[in-house]
C-alpha cells in the first residue's frame, strides 16, 4: 500500500472497527447509548437501562433482541428525529434563502438610493435653473418621490394620481414665477384655481402623459420583481417548517434512532432505505418543483425585459429632464396660458412680494449633478443578471431535495455496512421508488396518502406570481396603469403613430427614433387586425446623451416584452 492510499484505507478500517465495536458493546452494555441520549436530549432521563433488556412496550423500534430503549426513550427519540429533519431542511435551503433575501434587500436599497438621487437631481434643477420657485417646489418634489418609493415597495398608491398631483402643484409655481412673474398672488384660493385648471389648459403638453407611460413601463415590473422575491422567501420559509405526518415521524425514528436501541450508535441508513423514507416524506414537496422552475424562469424573463424605457434606473435618473421640458413648454406658451387662466380664474388681486430663493449649496458636484459614467457592473440591470444566474442553479431544488439529503447528510457511503430498518446489512434489498407523489404507491417504507394543503397553497401562490410575471392576467379591469383617465397611458402605445408619451417629443438633444415590431405573441384578451408598429424615441439624458446606449436593447424588444409590462396587475 503506497503513502497516498494508506490513510484512506486506514480510515475505512477504523470506521468498520468502530461500527463493530459499537455493536458488540451495545450487546453487553447500554453505556454509550445512555451518553448519546443524554447529550442529544440535553439532560438525564430517569429509567435509562444500564444493559440491554426486553422491550415489549416499544411501538416502533421493535426487535427480537434485547434493547437499550424504553417507551419513554422512544417518544423522545421521535421528537428528536422530527427536529433533526426540520434542521436538515433549513440547512439545505439556507444558501438559497440567503441568496434571495440578500438580493431582495440589496435591490430595495439600490432603488431607495436611485429614488433619492432622482429627487436630488430634480431639486437641483429648480435650485440652479428656476431658483425663484425652488423652495416652493421642494415639498411637491419630495412628495412625488415618496409616492414613487411607496408604490415600488408595495403600498396601495396610484401612480396616475401622484403623477397628476405633481404636475398640478407645479403649474401655479410656473405661472406665478415664469408666465406672470414679478409679483405673487396672496390668495390661496387663486393658486388652487390655477392648480385645478392645469388639466384643462394643458400647460405642459403631453409631458405628464409621457411620464405616466415611462413610469408605468418601469415602476410596475420593478414592483412585481421585488414582490416575487418576497414570495420566494415565503415559499422557502414554509417548506422549512413543513409539518410531517405521523407516518413520516415514525419512519424518521426508525431510520435514525432505532439502531441506537440495539447499541448501533455509529450506524447510518442504507442509501436505498434512506431514499425510500425521504422520497416518501418529501413527496408532496416535490410537486412544487415544476412551479418553482417556472417561477425562476419567469423572473429571468421579466429581468431580461427591463431595459431602455423599461429600466427604472434610466427613467428615474432622467425624470428631471422631463420636468425641465415641461417648465420650458409652459414658459414658451405663456401668453396663451395667461389668457386661459384669466378666463377660468379671473384676474387676481395681487400684492408685490419677494420670492424666497433657493438656499441649497450651489455646487453641482456636491449635489450629484456631475454625472460620471457608471461602471457596467454597478448598474441595477447587471446586479439582477448576476442574481438570476445564481438563482438558476436552484431551478430543480425541490425535485432533488430528498436525494441531496440522503447523499450529503443521512445515508451510509456505498459499500459500507448500513442500517436497513431492522439490522446492519451489506446493502438494502427492497425496491427503491422514484420522486413525486405518483411514484410512492409501491414505497415499502412510507405510505403516502392524499394531498398536502400547505403545499397546494404554495403552488397556487407560485402559479399566481408566474402569471403576473409573464403578464397573462385574464382580468384587464385590474391593470393598474392602464386606467389613465386623461386619455393617455400604456394602451395608446399600441398605435401606428409615434406618441409623445413614448418619448417622440424633443427633450434635450440627440433624438434617436426606434421602432418596436409586434411579433407573433398576443394576449388572448387583445385583438389586433393587423401587425402594427410602435415607435419610440430615446431623448438625450445624463445617462446617455446620444441615445445610443439603449439602441441595441430597444431594437431587440418585441411585443412580448411590452405585453409583460402592460398586463401585470398589482400583486395582492
Amino acid at each position: 500500500m503506497d503513502a497516498q492510499t494508506w490513510p484512506v484505507g486506514f480510515r475505512c478500517l477504523l470506521l468498520l472497527a468502530l461500527v463493530g465495536s459499537a455493536r458488540s458493546e451495545g450487546v453487553q452494555t447500554c453505556e454509550e447509548v445512555r451518553k448519546l441520549f443524554q447529550w442529544r436530549l440535553l439532560g438525564a432521563v430517569r429509567g435509562l437501562p444500564d444493559s440491554p433488556r426486553a422491550g415489549p412496550d416499544l411501538q416502533v423500534c421493535i426487535s427480537k433482541k434485547p434493547t437499550c430503549c424504553t417507551r419513554k426513550m422512544e417518544e423522545r427519540y421521535q421528537i428528536a428525529s422530527r427536529q433533526d429533519m426540520q434542521q436538515l431542511l433549513q440547512t439545505s435551503s439556507s444558501t438559497l434563502k440567503f441568496l434571495i433575501s440578500r438580493n431582495a434587500a440589496a435591490f430595495q436599497e439600490t432603488l431607495e438610493t436611485l429614488i433619492k438621487q432622482a429627487e436630488n437631481y430634480t431639486s437641483i434643477l429648480f435650485c440652479n435653473t428656476y431658483r425663484n420657485m425652488a423652495l416652493e417646489a421642494a415639498a411637491s418634489v419630495q412628495e412625488f418621490f415618496t409616492d414613487v418609493g411607496l408604490y415600488l415597495f408595495g403600498a396601495d398608491v396610484n401612480p396616475e394620481e401622484f403623477i397628476n398631483r405633481f404636475f398640478d402643484s407645479l403649474f401655479p409655481l410656473v405661472y406665478n414665477h415664469l408666465i406672470n412673474p414679478g409679483v405673487t398672488d396672496s390668495s390661496l384660493e387663486y393658486s388652487e384655481c390655477i392648480r385645478m385648471a392645469r388639466r384643462d389648459v394643458s400647460p405642459f403638453g403631453n409631458i405628464p402623459k409621457r411620464v405616466m407611460g415611462q413610469m408605468g413601463r418601469s415602476l410596475l415590473p420593478s414592483r412585481t420583481f421585488l414582490q416575487a422575491l418576497n414570495l420566494g422567501i415565503e415559499v422557502i420559509n414554509t417548506t422549512d417548517y413543513l409539518h410531517f405526518s405521523k407516518e413520516c415521524s415514525r419512519a424518521f425514528l426508525k431510520m435514525q434512532y432505532c439502531p441506537h436501541c440495539q447499541g448501533l450508535t455509529l450506524s447510518k441508513p442504507c442509501m436505498g432505505y434512506c431514499l425510500n423514507v425521504m422520497r416518501g416524506c418529501l413527496a408532496h414537496m416535490v410537486e412544487l418543483n415544476p412551479h418553482w422552475h417556472g417561477y425562476i424562469r419567469s423572473l429571468e424573463e421579466l429581468s431580461d425585459a427591463m431595459h431602455g424605457t423599461y429600466d427604472i434606473e434610466h427613467v428615474l435618473l432622467n425624470f428631471h429632464l422631463l420636468v425641465s421640458d415641461a417648465v420650458i413648454q409652459a414658459h414658451l406658451n405663456g401668453q396663451k396660458l395667461l389668457e386661459q387662466v384669466n378666463k377660468i380664474c379671473g384676474r387676481p388681486v395681487r400684492t408685490p412680494t419677494q420670492s424666497p430663493r433657493c438656499s441649497f449649496e450651489q455646487s453641482k458636484e456636491k449635489h450629484g449633478m456631475k454625472t460620471t459614467a457608471r461602471r457596467s457592473e454597478e448598474t441595477l440591470a447587471n446586479r439582477r443578471k448576476e442574481f438570476i444566474n445564481s438563482l438558476r442553479l436552484y431551478r430543480s431544488f425541490y425535485g432533488g431535495l430528498a436525494d441531496q439529503l440522503c447523499a450529503n447528510e443521512l445515508a451510509a457511503t456505498d459499500g459500507l455496512p448500513c442500517w436497513n430498518g431492522e439490522d446492519i446489512v451489506k446493502s438494502y434489498s427492497l425496491r427503491v421508488v422514484g420522486n413525486g407523489v405518483k411514484a410512492q404507491s409501491g414505497n415499502p417504507e412510507v405510505k403516502v396518502k392524499g394531498t398536502d394543503p400547505v403545499i397546494n397553497q404554495i403552488i397556487d401562490k407560485l402559479k399566481h406570481v408566474i402569471q403576473l410575471l409573464q403578464g397573462r392576467s385574464p382580468k384587464p379591469d385590474k391593470w393598474e396603469l392602464l386606467q389613465l383617465g386623461s386619455g393617455g397611458g400604456m394602451v395608446e402605445q399600441v398605435s401606428g403613430d409615434c406618441d409623445d408619451e413614448d418619448g417622440c417629443g424633443g427633450s434635450g438633444s440627440g433624438e434617436v427614433k426606434r421602432t418596436l415590431k409586434i411579433t407573433d405573441w398576443m394576449p388572448d384578451d387583445m385583438n389586433f387586425s393587423d401587425v402594427k408598429q410602435i415607435h419610440h424615441t430615446d431623448s438625450g439624458s445624463t445617462l446617455d446623451t446620444t441615445g445610443a446606449g439603449c439602441a441595441a436593447a430597444t431594437e431587440s424588444m418585441t411585443f412580448t416584452l411590452i405585453g409583460v409590462v402592460m398586463l401585470l396587475p398589482g400583486i395582492w
